[in-house]
């Protein structure tokens, strides 16, 4: 079926903003007025809101799985802090060249990890991670291995804005950008691209003989995503001006798997969700009890997991659903 045919107002409505989607957007706002104290926590909410944001668009749109994703965002984070180290600070130049580089990344990688099964992905996508972890701890002279890449000098934003010590033009800037890149992943998926994405993950099989190009579609999810979590490295640089050298470890990439599931995947919200309630969760419970919050981080997990099975978003859907149903009964 061509475009030419196909019924574009079904994607039209859903892509429609929703009086309670502009509401979630001034929670940025409100944050920044109750907690003026707490902006770098609430900057690296945002970073990591959007690096969950570019897992999400590979993972719970078109299925494809990945426990090395920090690849892209440790790749971005390099790019953009040596950039800066190097006498070019201005940040919105450090994010297109982390985007690019990434992206760049994305693309090669993207036949290797496209190869085989869900499991073959995993083990390619852990072993690019690795690999890159490595080179990166070797190469002490570019990028300061275990020390981490410093002389990180970030320039006004705009010309006008100055990266202060209390951190308001980080935060601001990495909500902005949040939002920027999520209102472009959100005409995406409310595509006919986002569509046909949709369908190969629900049934790879059936897309070639309706004329998708599974391999392509797949390939240029890939290399979107790779980019968006290059961005989120590069926010980080930016904000902290330091890279170490765990934005490429596995933890950084199994920590994320857990907030996109935690939220809910194949959810845009569920993504941003997940990194609101993990990272506010680890810093309360770290404060609370520092030797045992794992536990209670893990115990919140497996509750989640219980009792709202598609994720904090996935329970908030029907929690709705049941109230609406409710409406309709009383009337």
């Amino acid at each position: 079926m061509s475009l030419a045919t196909f019924d574009l107002t079904p994607l039209r409505r859903a892509d429609r903003w929703h009086p309670a989607e502009l509401a979630f957007w001034l929670l940025p706002v409100a944050a920044y007025l109750v907690f003026p104290d707490n902006l770098v926590l609430l900057t690296q909410i945002a970073i990591t809101a959007l690096f969950c944001l570019s897992l999400d668009l590979i993972l719970g749109y078109a299925g494809i799985v990945s426990l090395g994703h920090a690849a892209f965002f440790g790749f971005g984070a390099y790019a953009a802090g040596l950039l800066a180290a190097n006498g070019i600070g201005n940040p919105l130049a450090g994010l297109v060249v982390a985007a690019l580089a990434s992206a760049a990344l994305g693309l090669v990688t993207s036949f290797l990890v496209l190869r085989g099964s869900d499991l073959t992905r995993l083990m390619v996508t852990l072993g690019i991670a690795m690999m890159l972890y490595e080179v990166a701890n070797k190469l002490t002279d570019l990028t300061g291995g275990v020390d981490g890449l410093q002389g990180i000098e970030m320039t006004p934003l705009l010309g006008r804005f100055t990266f202060d010590l209390y951190g308001k033009t980080a935060y601001w800037y990495a909500v902005a950008v949040l939002f920027v890149l999520f209102w472009a992943a959100r005409k995406l998926v409310h595509s006919p691209f986002g569509l046909s994405l949709k369908g190969i993950r629900l049934n790879v099989a059936r897309m070639p003989a309706i004329g998708a190009p599974v391999n392509a579609r797949l390939s240029a999810i890939y290399t979107i995503g790779a980019a968006y979590a290059g961005i989120a490295g590069a926010l980080l640089a930016q904000t902290t001006q330091f890279v170490a050298l765990d934005v490429l470890s596995f933890n950084r990439s199994a920590e994320l798997m857990l907030i996109l599931v935690l939220g809910g995947s194949g959810s845009l919200y569920g993504a941003v969700i997940g990194a609101i309630v993990f990272m506010s969760a680890h810093h309360v419970l770290s404060d609370m009890n520092p030797e045992y919050w794992q536990f209670w981080l893990g115990a919140l997990l497996v509750v989640v997991v219980l009792f709202a099975r598609d994720g904090v978003m996935g329970g908030l859907r029907r929690l709705s659903h049941a109230a609406g149903g409710l409406r309709k009964g009383a009337r």
